[in-house]
């Protein structure tokens, strides 16, 4: 008999574990962004059945199977799942169903209740789920998602566990398991139109990965499990990837709102006007959006991750072709309009890249923003280094999509009669230098750049860019150099106040 092969230790009643021990162990397990965190409401090995007396399970008859669970704190459902067929209760479940009479969910009330969702047999009843919500006011859609997440993967494992271990019984498990998996996934279409982005991605997670851990179960054990055990597990893994498509399409749907809510949103000229550059709030709300569908997609097995990236990469693409259009529509200053998109650009891919332990400037040096750190070098300080007198003066660095960037300055002779004196024309040179640079730097001073590492990046930049020109120019003349040294407008004066820019 079966019960020879599984929960030997539990075929005396009164050796059976308290009625509602796994339902707390399960409750104890918390959903968080689809992966499982163990919680610590009940510490040590001690937990409570639904009397309130204390039943320290860890000894019982099954400690071996319990142990493994509370000696390791990761894949805890799968060990709970584990633990209801090493003790025998998922096989005296799988006897109960077979031997009842009346309908599926009649003879699923036990096991599901066991599982903490009993209020999934209400489903099939009309207004079944607002029924429940009237007696359960203090419930909520996010609840009942955990509790669905969490009763579905210790489904899973246990019929696996089952089929693994009753060889000869086989047909009765996988009838037993497409009962349950059925009444399960009606909650699929009862729920997605009243739920949001994250509960969507958490059960998408689940719905991914007991799918794919069927299938592959199915293929290891195809040559082994009879015909009519290999028709009912098919149906079972085609279940999960229909019900695994319609939360998929719900997830784009979802995203698809969201882009539309973003473009439509009629203060985007109020905000950018006073943000000063600043990351605007519709990019930390597409970002907060898109976060999550990341976070998803890592969760999931590799091989079902396209259609998640494809997402992620469209919704990327969204926001910055929307960032693009918006500025263009309303920032008139091309200094400020570049900065605005380097600020939000910049926040985006550091955000959506994940914590990586590269040196701080690594974001900048991707190709967009490289090329707007460049643009809004051209557009801001071009004009200013274009009035010191330099001798065939390139800046191939300020080259952003028409070739390298040239000053046609008429050449100044350094030597000679004007090597020992300071010309009127370098002085006037000068002048004008100075004066378009506390002009842009007046405009630019309280602009905003809040990322610490881009800020930083970009006086560095200017720094690198203008002041070290500026002083080449000054030590082509010494007497120049000199005089300028004691002046406000010495390199080492504009580099300090350089230090100041950006800070809103």
């Amino acid at each position: 008999m079966a019960g020879k092969h599984v929960g030997a230790a539990y075929q005396d009643p009164a050796l059976s574990p308290p009625r509602n021990v796994y339902r707390d162990l399960i409750r104890n397990v918390a959903v968080s962004r689809g992966r499982y965190i163990r919680q610590s409401a009940h510490p040590g090995s001690s937990y409570s059945n639904s009397s309130g007396a204390s039943s320290s399970y860890c000894s019982s008859a099954s400690t071996s199977a319990t142990a493994e669970f509370c000696t390791d704190g990761d894949h805890e459902l799968s060990k709970i799942a584990r633990l209801m067929v090493n003790d025998g209760y998922a096989w005296r479940m799988v006897n109960a169903f077979g031997a009842g009479g009346g309908p599926d969910h009649a003879r699923l009330e036990t096991w599901f209740l066991e599982l903490d969702v009993d209020w999934v047999l209400q489903i099939h009843q009309e207004h079944g789920l607002q029924r429940h919500f009237q007696d359960n006011p203090e419930s909520s859609l996010q609840e009942l998602v955990h509790k669905w997440i969490r009763a579905l993967t210790v489904i899973a494992v246990s019929i696996k566990e089952l089929l693994t271990t009753v060889v000869n019984e086989r047909p009765v498990v996988a009838v037993f398991g497409k009962a349950s998996m059925d009444k399960m996934l009606v909650f699929v279409d009862a729920i997605i139109p009243a739920l949001k982005l994250q509960a969507l991605l958490d059960m998408y997670v689940c719905v991914s990965s007991v799918s794919s851990n069927s299938a592959s179960f199915y293929r290891f054990k195809r040559w082994t499990i009879s015909r009519e055990a290999r028709r009912i597990l098919c149906d079972i893994d085609s279940s999960l990837v229909r019900e695994e498509r319609k939360i998929r399409e719900a997830i784009s749907r979802t995203m698809g709102e969201v882009k539309a809510l973003v473009e439509d949103d009629d203060l985007w000229a109020i905000d950018i006007f006073r943000g000063r550059g600043e990351v605007h709030r519709n990019t930390r709300f597409m970002v907060d959006c898109i976060m999550p569908v990341v976070k998803a997609m890592g969760s999931i097995p590799y091989t079902k991750q396209s259609h998640l990236r494809r997402l992620i990469d469209d919704s990327v693409h969204h926001l910055k072709d929307l960032l693009v259009s918006k500025s263009e529509e309303h920032i008139f200053d091309p200094s400020l309009r570049y900065l605005f998109l380097l600020n939000n650009f910049y926040y985006s891919v550091a955000q959506l890249s994940g914590p990586w332990p590269w040196p701080g400037d690594h974001w900048v040096q991707t190709p967009e923003c490289r090329k707007l750190r460049d643009s809004y070098l051209h557009v801001s300080w071009g004009h200013v280094l274009s009035h010191i007198r330099r001798t065939d003066f390139k800046d191939s660095c300020l080259d952003v999509s028409c070739g390298p960037l040239q000053f046609s300055i008429p050449k100044t002779p350094f030597g000679g009669s004007h090597q020992h004196r300071t010309s009127s024309s370098s002085l006037i040179q000068v002048g004008k230098f100075e004066s378009a640079f506390h002009k842009t730097y007046q405009t630019q001073k309280f602009w905003k750049v809040p990322e610490p590492q881009l800020r930083n990046m970009l006086r560095e930049a200017i720094v690198g860019k203008v002041i070290s020109e500026y002083r080449c120019y000054l030590e082509k003349d010494p007497e120049l150099e000199e005089y300028i040294s004691s002046r406000s407008s010495s390199p080492d004066a504009l580099k300090e106040m350089l230090g100041e820019l950006f800070e809103g």
